[in-house]
């Protein structure tokens, strides 16, 4: 999704996040990813230059999630230790802590990605390994044996009817 990295902007895109991880059953990783794709927007609202405006992915394979944020500025981040007191200047060593593996690269003439992975959870990627799931009437049916498909109950050729009365 393509946004400008505001402080407004950064709360629902990890509401966003959120709710695309709940959705492929990778819940054991919100907090984890919500935590770094904020870190990874704060540093584009602080830093990036000429403008705010920035991708960011999710790319789901079978054992990692991979998060990346694009931006117009071709600097690439330094992740530098911060003062004892300091009340910036963490937010990589955070991501570092958070995740499996971090980086940046350049994106061509005029930007950059920096993403950072996650281990997809043991249930999760079995999950992903199942079969399809069946369709809802596949499901009544193994379930409720006595239900039978409207379909089943139409005569072949019925009468056609108006539904305007009168």
């Amino acid at each position: 999704m393509e946004l400008q990295a505001l402080p407004s902007r950064i709360g629902q895109v990890r509401r966003i996040v959120s709710a695309q991880l709940r959705y492929w059953h990778m819940d054991p990783l919100i907090d984890r990813a919500a935590l770094g794709v904020t870190e990874l927007l704060t540093n584009v609202h602080l830093h990036a230059q000429p403008d705010k405006t920035c991708v960011v992915e999710m790319e789901l394979l079978l054992d990692r999630l991979t998060v990346s944020v694009r931006d117009h500025d071709p600097r690439l981040p330094v992740a530098k230790a911060a003062e004892t007191l300091a009340t910036c200047g963490r937010g990589l060593a955070m991501v570092a802590a958070v995740s499996e593996s971090w980086g940046a690269r350049p994106d061509g003439d005029s930007g950059k990605v920096v993403w950072f992975t996650l281990p997809a959870p043991v249930a999760a990627r079995e999950l992903a390994a199942r079969p399809p799931r069946r369709t809802p009437r596949e499901q009544a049916a193994a379930r409720f044996p006595e239900v039978v498909s409207v379909d089943d109950l139409r005569p072949a050729h019925a009468p056609a009817r108006s539904a305007v009365v009168g």
